[in-house]
């Protein structure tokens, strides 16, 4: 593809076909405009170039389920099967590999749910389109076309590649690509760019370039090479190494006593074996996915559709959010804003023959702006009766409508104020002055037109209009609520500096806008010195689609969680590439395919909804972290220490599997938990909430020695006792409950209560653990229901009168509790 015909040589890009006359480009194509490309010529250049297409690159469904055995915690239950197997455990191994496949199944369906946004432009390509093929017009698929096919556009049309318009004249709607708002006019000689609409006009063209040789097609390649930061991976791997460092430093210690007591290494290799995978937080991923399962069904309900899980996680502890301005901070349509008067006429006479020269069937962006104007100023235009109306035509610049007002008959014109000026006879020095009120305007933003009207030949210039894309009237109030929320609002737009700094203005953002080309200038010089820039920006203005990309890039390199919204085909890549990618309820299909949250209500307020549902998850998955980290130094701890004063291990190889199940899966009930969320973004301390676990898991293992001691002399339930480990396997697991009951709340434990599901689990485990304990099992001897009941009291006063209070004292020290 883009290989001339019949040559070796590869042509100009879509910029320099612009530069080049129709003939030449003609020639270079070795193609007839009268009579198009011969089909056998044309099948034989799709063959050797490509289709007019985007090829999705796949990844094997297997490889991609393959992967999800690889990695830190996977490689760890790896580990422990094989030695299970080896050492003849095979129930143990049996537990491990059902676990394993599990979590792998269950990362593996979230992958595949997943929306792919590079399907989504292959499919906007399969179009049809009509083409010119040896001196006769057909209709085919946009998928075959090729350089040098000679194609008819008309209003409507989706333009299937980049063109070079041979003739004709064509208004084109480009906001998908370029993020402008208004229709650009194309004449003979201008390229065409594929994934724009024609809005109104027609004409002739050549296909120059096809697939992903296109403008669109290169932007598609930008977002195959986007990849969102996988921040719970990060956060995941650094919970496991800790869990990891503290298991197999307190494993050494256990194996160097038995060694010195003479105790059989092997046989104490199950129950390290064992402890290695209660250290491993198995359901973590289960419970992450569950928590934002849950947290996006919510969303749901508000307007929100997460597309990508960890989206609604991240959203808590995003920092930054890019917005672009044309169809997300403003509407994407014209309206009103301002409207100077000449003559001695009033406003609403200028607005009332702007609209009776306006056809609201066209739904062109200009008529529609001055019929929404009249509309909200209640203007009479219905008492006027249209005979005619003479749509925009290039050659003359100015719509026209013929209407009659009781007797008299009016000719209701607007268009290009020099041409109006022209017709209504307008002296020099007033035309001055229109100018520099047009040149005000225009470093606003703003396009003028001039408003006429005709009666019996007479025109009289009654003002002109200044017409904006205006913000969205929430636009203010997000950028307000996020400040508050502790999120830092950066503007982008293609539009002129000036005219950045007038949206930024009207919406609070302040006047720090720099241009791309600045940004670019100071990352190339000193990186360091472009992120800091970049960082104290409040908008990029003159930006270009891949300068998006490379905006949330930079910020991502500097440390910062960015969410990105947009709603066109050239805000894509960008919006893949940030951890939290917001399409707007209008955007294109492609933008809400490469997003990780789509708003389905009009504005953007519920982008503060989903960072508060996000800062919500991230609590739940706080309290699953603390848990986790304390039950597990405390597990580890007190079998060790009791091996070392008791001679005996106080919870069997089998115990701590059934600890593994009891708590970490019951506990994803965590996942539905009351929480509140914070005021500023969240960042992951690991450091701290170790600090915390570690420092409440000395509480509890004390707590625990005085339990043992309490069971040895009080109810003589020795080492050596066949329900000596069952004592063990009760006390650590009821300690556990608690400790989940008082971590949940970061201020003391009556604060807030759990919800109903998370409770009825727990409810529901202490059950079956007790059930287990009085009645036992292979591997278990059985304790009295007294006995039961007395670690269950005990385990009650001490957390809820001792360590809660500690908690809540650790967490005010350590700055966890907001």
């Amino acid at each position: 593809m883009g290989v001339s015909k019949g040559e070796g040589t590869s042509v100009p890009s879509s910029g320099d076909y612009g530069n080049l006359g129709t003939d030449e480009v003609l020639s270079r194509l070795h193609t007839d405009a009268s009579r198009g490309l011969n089909e056998e010529d044309a099948l034989r250049m799709a063959e050797r170039g490509g289709f007019n297409e985007i090829t999705e690159k796949r990844t094997p469904l297997w490889r991609q389920f393959g992967k999800r055995f690889w990695g830190l915690t996977a490689w760890m239950l790896e580990l422990t099967m094989v030695l299970s197997f080896f050492l003849g455990k095979y129930f143990d191994l049996y537990i491990i590999a059902g676990l394993l496949v599990v979590n792998a199944i269950i990362g593996f369906i979230q992958e595949q749910k997943a929306s792919s946004a590079v399907e989504a432009l292959r499919k906007k390509l399969q179009i049809n389109a009509r083409v010119l093929r040896e001196g006769v017009w057909k209709v085919v698929p946009a998928r075959i076309l090729v350089p040098g096919d000679i194609v008819r556009v008309r209003a409507g049309d989706f333009i299937p590649a980049d063109l070079k318009l041979i003739e004709g004249e064509l208004n084109i709607d480009q906001s998908a690509l370029t993020g402008e708002s208004m229709p650009v006019g194309r004449t003979a000689g201008s390229v065409l760019f594929s994934g724009s609409t024609a809005k109104r006009g027609e004409g002739t063209a050549v296909v120059v370039l096809t697939g992903p040789r296109t403008y669109f097609g290169k932007t598609v390649e930008l977002l195959e090479s986007a990849r969102p930061k996988l921040h719970m991976e990060q956060i995941t791997s650094r919970i496991v190494t800790w869990l990891l460092v503290m298991v197999f430093t307190l494993i050494a210690v256990l194996l160097g006593a038995s060694y010195l007591r003479g105790v059989d290494i092997l046989s104490v290799l199950p129950l390290a074996l064992v402890l290695i995978v209660f250290a491993v937080p198995v359901a973590l991923p289960a419970m992450f996915t569950v928590s934002m399962a849950i947290g996006s069904l919510e969303l749901v309900s508000k307007g929100v559709l997460i597309t990508r899980l960890s989206a609604s996680e991240d959203a808590a502890s995003m920092d930054t959010l890019c917005v672009d301005k044309t169809g997300t901070i403003t509407s994407n349509r014209l309206s009103v804003a301002s409207v100077i008067p000449l003559g001695g006429v009033e406003e609403d006479t200028v607005l009332t023959y702007g609209a009776l020269a306006s056809h609201e069937a066209d739904q062109d962006p200009i008529d529609l702006a001055f019929l929404a104007a009249a509309g909200e100023r209640k203007l009479k235009i219905s008492d006027y009766r249209r005979i005619s109306f003479t749509p925009f035509d290039p050659s003359t610049r100015r719509t026209e409508a013929i209407v009659r007002l009781g007797g008299t008959e009016i000719r209701a014109i607007k268009g290009a104020v020099r041409t109006l000026a022209a017709l209504c006879g307008t002296k020099a020095e007033e035309l001055d002055r229109l100018h520099s009120r047009m040149d005000d305007f225009a470093s606003k933003g703003y396009r003028t037109l001039a408003v006429a009207h005709e009666v019996e030949g007479s025109a009289v210039l009654d003002g002109i209009v200044a017409l904006y894309d205006a913000p969205r009237p929430d636009s203010g109030k997000l950028i307000s609520e996020l400040n508050e929320h502790g999120i830092s609002v950066k503007m982008l737009t293609g539009d002129a500096l000036s005219i950045a700094k007038e949206v930024a203005r009207q919406v609070g953002l302040g006047e720090s806008i720099i241009s791309m080309g600045q940004l670019k200038g100071e990352i190339g010089s000193s990186p360091e010195v472009g992120a800091r820039m970049a960082e104290k920006a409040s908008g990029f203005a003159e930006i270009f689609p891949e300068d998006k990309y490379l905006v949330v890039r930079n910020l991502q390199s500097a440390g910062h969680i960015v969410g990105m919204t947009g709603d066109g085909i050239n805000d894509s890549p960008a919006l893949k590439q940030a951890e939290v990618g917001i399409a707007v309820s209008n955007a294109t299909d492609v933008a809400k395919g490469a997003a990780s949250a789509v708003l389905t209500n009009e504005g953007l307020t519920d982008i503060v909804t989903l960072v508060e549902t996000g800062r919500k998850i991230y609590q739940r998955i706080v309290t699953w972290t603390l848990n986790k980290i304390v039950k597990t130094f405390e597990v580890a701890v007190f079998i060790v220490l009791a091996f070392l004063v008791t001679g005996d291990y106080v919870i069997s190889a089998l115990g701590v599997l059934l600890l593994l199940f009891a708590n970490d899966f019951v506990t994803i009930s965590v996942a539905t938990d009351r929480v509140r969320w914070s005021s500023k973004p969240e960042k992951w301390d690991i450091t701290s909430l170790v600090k915390i676990s570690l420092a409440l898991s000395m509480f509890t293992i004390a707590e625990l020695f005085g339990l043992l001691f309490a069971g040895i002399n009080l109810l003589h339930i020795s080492p050596g006792n066949a329900s000596f480990q069952t004592f063990g396997f009760s006390s650590v697991f009821y300690f556990a409950v608690f400790t989940i009951l008082t971590v949940r709340e970061r201020r003391h434990f009556w604060n807030s209560r759990p919800s109903g599901y998370m409770a009825t689990a727990l409810l529901v485990d202490v059950i079956a653990i007790a059930l287990i304990s009085t009645i036992g099992l292979p591997g278990l001897a059985p304790i009295g229901v007294g006995v039961v009941a007395f670690i269950l009291a005990y385990a009650a006063v001490m957390f809820f009168g001792v360590n809660d209070f500690a908690k809540y004292l650790l967490m005010e020290r350590l700055g966890i509790r907001r």
